[in-house]
């Protein structure tokens, strides 16, 4: 089987934020995320390497190709994840007029939806999600206990706030509230926006998907 293997974005490192210092920044991409992109490729090699008398023993309480197919998702959603999480911060710009038109038809006004991000992201242990519904058209809030726990199937990911303790234990301890209220004052809009007109094409292309 080929062997899918992924390289660190180092260009996303982002440097300077206000309200999330550089030192949280250095562990957080350069141990967690990082960390992500060696044990992805580490499972996709030993994935490879599993002949198809192994998958033959795989079971759902516990086998080694289970195990890795786990992993295998927790460490390359890990990956995605922080990429568009980093991606898109850098205080710049400002929310589209499509985009704020969109957020109002589907929370009912602009708080709202940072109402439903704010408290998502004390809800979840992971990851609080603003995306796109492919199947409905909508735009919903996930939350996710960890990288693999509780996604939307379907969902295009446009704000992503990490929620991990380690996205902001060097700076709030384990005070979360402040963290995701700076998170909120770096996004990069001009990263947003784009996403969001993306998601829409896409939405428009797999409307009917599901038949």
């Amino acid at each position: 089987m080929p062997v899918h293997k992924v390289e660190p974005k180092n260009h996303l490192k982002p440097s300077n934020l206000n309200g999330i210092s550089n030192e949280q920044i250095e562990p957080h991409f350069e141990a967690h995320y990082k960390g992500y992109v060696t044990k992805y490729n580490e499972i996709q090699e030993k994935l490879a390497d599993l002949n198809f008398s192994d998958r033959s023993k795989a079971n759902q309480n516990y086998s080694e190709f289970r195990e890795l197919k786990v992993e295998e998702t927790f460490n390359y959603m890990g990956v995605v994840l922080h990429e568009l999480y980093f991606g898109h911060l850098g205080a710049k710009g400002q929310p589209s007029e499509a985009l704020k038109k969109k957020v109002e038809e589907d929370f009912g006004s602009w708080d709202a939806c940072i109402q439903e991000i704010k408290a998502t992201g004390i809800a979840f242990r992971g990851w609080a999600i603003l995306g796109l519904d492919i199947f409905s058209g909508r735009l919903v809030v996930n939350g996710l206990d960890a990288h693999n726990v509780y996604n939307y199937t379907g969902l295009i990911p446009i704000i992503v706030l990490d929620t991990y303790e380690h996205a902001y234990y060097v700076d709030q301890k384990n005070k979360r509230p402040p963290y995701i209220d700076a998170f909120l004052q770096n996004l990069n809009w001009e990263v947003i926006n784009e996403r969001f007109e993306k998601a829409m094409k896409a939405y428009e292309a797999l409307k009917d998907f599901v038949k």
